[in-house]
């Protein structure tokens, strides 16, 4: 029995069955590319979902790590640690923003952001008690906390886990009269991805997110966006709103905060929203940790200085102009923004899911979402000669 059948009955045998991962078991990664256990090389066009969107252990932020495990890893906030305060800043300076709560994974910034929107509601919007509203949209994802999974419209996200967690009114992505029409006295919030990625790179229609950040200002309504995925340069900019001209109140980040190595993500906002929160109200053990404040600043200084975001630009409209050129009947559309890209499958192509494994085959790791769709999402330091290649492998599996 080989090493790899090995390790994949074991996982079967003690693992819950939560994920159903492709069959290829990676045992390393270097920028754009990962190999197996038995040594073939494969171009990742996922990043760990945007994860490793500066490459997989890139050695600046490694660098930083490694440093830093040697010197401090974990303090909790019972004490103060010499990272955090410089994370602050340059976080401060790269967004903008006025005030920022570090925590670890994505989901976890989006419980912190629904706390303390409500909070803000009672106190400052004089919602009465236990009355705050947040408006989402279909086809969301947003996490798989409880309160998450409550107002995802995905049946698999939310069969079987309730009761669940009330206050929550959903819209669909894109109608910004329906985003009108949900609006009353008791809306606190409105929580959106500017593209939806695990509905599958859904981008919403021009003037949309003009016209909600309109309503919210207007009916004093905080806007969060969630951008772990789409931000960080995965769309072309540091974060994807700047294609629509807007600034949220409310910003989330995580994911390729810290380019893969750790979890760290953490909540952008101002003195409004987030000083409602006061000592023992919020917390993590692990949040703002200085292990995960050294990476997530090598993590962020890599980015930027390396031209990451522009080359996502770059290359994204590149890739995107290879894949509307390939000929195919199975093809029913091809979309994306920056190097987030979909290409969907016509329902009588039987699903995605066998592509992605004859890409595999050809040394291309892709992942399926909603049944007929690929999305690609390759680290944001790939190279035009790459591209080209993945078209070539794309092709030839779509022709």
């Amino acid at each position: 029995m080989s090493n790899s059948k090995n390790l994949i009955d074991t996982e079967q045998r003690l693992g819950a069955h939560n994920y159903k991962p492709l069959d290829v078991i990676l045992t390393r990664g270097e920028g754009v590319y990962v190999w197996d256990t038995d040594g073939k090389r494969y171009l990742d066009c996922l990043s760990a979902y945007s994860a490793v969107n500066q490459g997989h252990c890139h050695p600046k932020i490694l660098a930083a790590m490694v440093e830093q495990a040697g010197k401090l890893t974990l303090t909790s906030r019972a004490f103060r640690n010499d990272q955090l305060a410089h994370l602050y800043e340059e976080l401060a300076a790269l967004t903008g923003s006025h005030k920022i709560l570090p925590m670890n994974s994505g989901a976890e910034a989006v419980e912190t952001a629904i706390k303390a929107v409500r909070k803000w509601g009672y106190e400052v919007k004089g919602v009465p008690e236990g009355k705050a509203e947040i408006i989402v949209c279909a086809d969301n994802f947003h996490g798989r906390t409880l309160s998450i999974i409550s107002f995802s419209t995905d049946p698999d996200a939310r069969t079987g886990f309730g009761p669940y967690t009330p206050g929550f009114r959903t819209v669909p992505f894109g109608d910004a009269d329906a985003f009108a029409a949900a609006i009353n006295e008791n809306t606190v919030a409105a929580l959106i991805e500017p593209i939806q990625g695990e509905a599958g790179v859904i981008i919403p229609p021009s003037g949309y997110f003009k016209r909600v950040r309109e309503l919210c200002t207007e009916n004093k309504v905080t806007l969060i966006l969630d951008e772990i995925q789409t931000g960080l340069g995965r769309t072309g900019k540091l974060l994807a709103e700047e294609h629509e001209g807007i600034e949220a109140d409310v910003t989330l980040i995580g994911k390729a905060l810290s380019g893969g190595f750790y979890p760290v993500s953490a909540v952008l906002s101002n003195s409004e929203v987030l000083g409602v929160l006061k000592p023992g109200q919020h917390g993590s053990t692990f949040g703002g940790n200085p292990l995960a404040c050294a990476v997530a600043r090598a993590a962020l200084r890599v980015l930027t200085e390396e031209g990451m975001i522009e080359n996502a630009e770059k290359m994204g409209d590149y890739f995107l102009e290879g894949l509307r050129s390939i000929r195919s009947n199975i093809v029913r559309d091809v979309r994306g923004r920056g190097l987030m890209m979909a290409v969907e499958l016509v329902p009588e192509a039987g699903g995605a899911r066998q592509y992605c494994y004859t890409l595999k085959d050809r040394g291309l790791l892709a992942k399926d979402t909603h049944e007929n769709t690929i999305r690609l999402a390759p680290p944001l330091v790939i190279t035009k000669s790459q591209v080209d290649w993945a078209v070539e492998q794309i092709e030839k599996t779509l022709a």
